[in-house]
């Protein structure tokens, strides 16, 4: 790697990070690499917004990320995880840009601009990577494909729009497909997503201000905690429990995710 040009700040932090995902495959750009960078991250940095509802602003900086999600072992919302995640895939010489996402909402409408942060990384074809969505898809999709593409055991596809491309998933329930976000290929700054990411921290109407939760993949599912619940699920098996106090709910951030949200403070 160092043979690739980088500063020795930025080595240090692309091996850290690589470690930090337990990433041990190729690192020349390529679909195979990105499959297996994305799936890592998922499986190693949760998803979580437990500074909002520890009274800790949220910084979008590249050292922010760093000190955070590599230094101090965290996950992060959008903004931070996939801000870092295409820090990741540049240092690794992968052509990325940072694009504005509108989710959808239940009425049918879809919020605002920059609500979401979503990846565009450029290969032989155009990908869309997100490690910052919560309970989605695990792998890259194709972004100029309008065929539904699996991925672990669920169903996406990204279809043109008149207000861009949209995201959707099947839901077999419904028999329906259930439109996931909505986005387009002007790529963004980093800094254009810094007031969205304030509103989610102190709006009374945020849905992060809600409760405190953290969640991840694991290889045989997914595990989510509350304030109010622990979800466990392993393929079709789903487990679900009360969580009674705030003890408990530390207890199991450390148990399950290695965090101990009164320790783990910037620079400690």
């Amino acid at each position: 790697m160092a043979s690739a040009g980088y500063p020795t700040n930025e080595l240090m932090n692309t091996s850290a990070y690589l470690e930090r995902i337990a990433y041990r495959g190729p690192l020349r750009p390529s679909i195979e690499a990105l499959r297996s960078l994305h799936r890592k991250h998922l499986l190693s940095v949760p998803f979580e917004n437990l500074d909002i509802h520890l009274g800790r602003p949220i910084t979008l900086s590249d050292d922010a990320f760093c000190d955070k999600i590599i230094k101090r072992g965290r996950g992060g919302f959008c903004y931070e995880l996939n801000g870092s995640f295409a820090i990741l895939l540049k240092s690794l010489g992968f052509k990325v840009s940072m694009l504005s996402a509108r989710v959808a909402r239940k009425d049918g409408g879809f919020t605002p601009e920059f609500d979401h942060m979503t990846l565009l990384v450029r290969l032989r074809e155009r990908w869309l990577a997100d490690v910052g969505f919560g309970d989605s898809f695990i792998e890259p999709k194709r972004v100029d494909s309008v065929a539904p593409q699996k991925d672990d055991g669920q169903f996406y596809r990204i279809t043109s729009n008149a207000d861009g491309r949209l995201l959707s998933r099947w839901d077999e329930g419904g028999k329906s497909w259930k439109p996931q976000y909505l986005f387009r290929f002007r790529p963004r700054r980093l800094e254009e997503f810094i007031p969205r990411c304030r509103y989610q921290q102190i709006s009374p109407n945020s849905h992060f201000r809600k409760g405190p939760m953290c969640t991840r993949r694991t290889p045989e599912g997914m595990v989510t905690l509350t304030d109010k619940k622990i979800i466990v699920t392993r393929g079709s098996k789903r487990v679900e429990r009360p969580v009674k106090t705030t003890k408990e709910f530390n207890e199991l951030l450390k148990r399950q995710f290695s965090i101990d949200p009164a320790k783990n403070r910037s620079g400690n």
